[in-house]
């Protein structure tokens, strides 16, 4: 059976707020949700909105990209393992005069950082 997003992230916020010795009373408190919902989310029983998504990690003092980096990861973990992949890499460069000639490898640590805007730059639009 594949692992849905919503039980990646539950399992994400889980590790997250058990490794702080917190508990759910606590985080459920802090981010304003109760504690029979944040339990549904932790167990993958509930799809959180985004805005639940943020309050939850506001309430952990993690980044929410911190989160869907490591439930990413998971995800890729997971299906590596459900194919017997060892390792996963990209696509060596191609040789010169073939059809991906000039393509290049992304090394598979590499991370893409997107900056937010400015607040000022938000209400504006």
């Amino acid at each position: 059976m594949a692992l849905l997003l919503r039980q990646a992230i539950g399992d994400s916020l889980r590790r997250t707020r058990v490794s702080q010795s917190r508990t759910l009373r606590e985080v459920s408190n802090s981010a304003r949700v109760s504690l029979g919902y944040l339990s549904e989310v932790e167990r993958g029983r509930k799809e959180a909105s985004s805005e639940l998504l943020a309050a939850i990690c506001e309430a952990l003092d993690v980044p929410l990209s911190d989160v869907l980096v490591d439930v990413s990861e998971s995800l890729t973990d997971r299906s590596s393992a459900k194919r017997g992949d060892t390792e996963r890499t990209l696509p060596a460069e191609a040789p010169a005069g073939s059809a991906r000639a000039g393509s290049t490898s992304i090394a598979r640590d590499t991370r893409v950082v997107i900056p937010a805007r400015p607040a000022q730059a938000l209400a504006a639009a």
